[in-house]
């Protein structure tokens, strides 16, 4: 009944194989990146040593070659076993990672290896595996939601080159300490529209500047500061238009999906640490004479905490699995807003039931174990601050979740 994840591609084995080696080295850390409010660099050390970082771009590059949902998924969902904040960070490169690998694939079989666009394309993907390209990602900002940024790019010409330049304050951009670059959205109005448009930079860009101010009650190391942007300079390689500012387009909500249900993982993967933390000790701790697994209060009570997480594999699984049927359909072919809705509408179901069995797990998990979970020297403690970043995440909080499901499921899409 343990309804365990596992990878359903050979690219997928060996990413989460690379995972599973780094899960007790992580756990080591994890403590001391809590405590000092950091981000641990020898974590992203080993994800490039082991070829995570650069998962998504193809073997003939240097990569894993990784395509399916799924198991990226599973991947980072084991990687949070051993530390969540570094798991949800390596997520923002993945995303960013994955799109351009799949700009590479397309050109090399419309353009062939050896046009000049396919080889611009493949030159950061080679940056990834050798290390000089770390790209965190950001679309929230205080006050608005993402199809409204408030952050803005206006038409700028310096240095003989036409361009942009882009005003702003992003928050929770993860990774961002250590990142090389950052993507974000923004909104560009001009004689072409009123448009969302992406965003590309490195971090040593002049107007860019980092705030230091990531203080929080969980993902104490996932370096999630603010990042302030002024009066930066955007070459027009480093700018695209994404669709209308304030509507889904379909680019942007099968994005969104996309990249954003891989986060439910790192739940699942809190949650399943908690469940073994509780297990090992339950099976090797007395009381009053007699083992605590043998009391039953205590098989009841985990019987509830195996059930809870019978539920949140088995249905991220499903979506995972969705996930890979959608984009094998939609290969060759667009698909319908009506049908990037459903995806949208699968995520948010896994991650409704994720965040809420996630942090029901842990909490039973320091039900059981009492006091010292309380503490925060135990590790049950970091968990049970971290499971608590789940359900806020973006593009819906609870309240608005429900709503959107709701909608979706009446046919009724909403186009903002």
């Amino acid at each position: 009944m343990s309804f365990e994840l596992t990878p359903r591609t050979a690219p997928g084995v060996s990413v989460v194989g690379a995972a599973e080696s780094l899960v007790e080295p992580f756990a080591g850390r994890a403590e001391a990146a809590d405590v000092e409010n950091e981000m641990c660099r020898q974590n992203f050390d080993d994800l490039l040593a082991s070829g995570i970082s650069s998962a998504f771009v193809p073997e003939e590059l240097g990569g894993f070659g990784l395509e399916s949902i799924h198991d990226w998924i599973v991947a980072i969902a084991t990687l949070a076993r051993g530390d969540a904040s570094t798991a949800i960070a390596i997520t923002m490169h993945h995303a960013i990672g994955r799109r351009m690998a799949q700009a590479y694939s397309l050109a090399k079989t419309d353009l062939g290896p050896d046009d000049e666009r396919t080889n611009n394309l493949a030159e950061p993907l080679r940056k990834m595996v050798a290390g000089e390209m770390l790209i965190c990602a950001t679309a929230t900002e205080a006050g608005t939601d993402n199809l409204h940024p408030v952050t803005e790019v206006v038409r700028h010409r310096q240095d003989d080159r036409d361009g942009w330049r882009i005003n702003g304050r992003k928050i929770f951009v993860t990774m961002s300490p250590i990142a090389t670059h950052v993507s974000t959205v923004a909104r560009v109005r001009d004689d072409d529209g009123d448009d969302m448009a992406n965003i590309v930079l490195p971090m040593d860009t002049p107007g860019l500047i980092p705030q230091n101010d990531w203080d929080a009650l969980g993902m104490r190391g996932s370096g999630s500061q603010s990042v302030v942007f002024k009066d930066a300079w955007v070459p027009e390689s480093a700018f695209g238009r994404m669709g209308p500012w304030g509507k889904w387009s379909l680019q942007y909500l099968e994005f969104r999906a996309i990249a954003n249900i891989v986060l439910v993982g790192a739940f699942l993967g809190i949650a399943e640490a908690a469940h073994d933390i509780a297990l090992e000790k339950l099976l090797t701790r007395s009381r009053v004479g007699q083992l605590a697994a043998e009391q039953s209060g205590i098989q009841n009570l985990v019987g509830e905490m195996a059930l809870e997480l019978a539920q949140c594999r088995a249905v991220l699984g499903a979506a995972g699995v969705e996930m890979d049927a959608y984009c094998e359909r939609h290969s060759t072919s667009a698909a319908s807003m009506e049908d990037a809705h459903g995806l949208m509408s699968d995520y948010q179901a896994a991650k409704w039931t994720v965040n809420r069995g996630a942090i029901g797990v842990v909490s039973k998990a320091m039900d059981l174990l009492g006091g010292a979970g309380y503490t925060n020297s135990d590790a049950l403690a970091r968990l049970y601050r971290d499971v608590r970043a789940g359900p806020f995440m973006q593009p819906f909080g609870p309240a608005e979740l429900r709503e959107y499901v709701g909608q979706v499921t009446l046919g009724q899409y909403p186009d903002s």
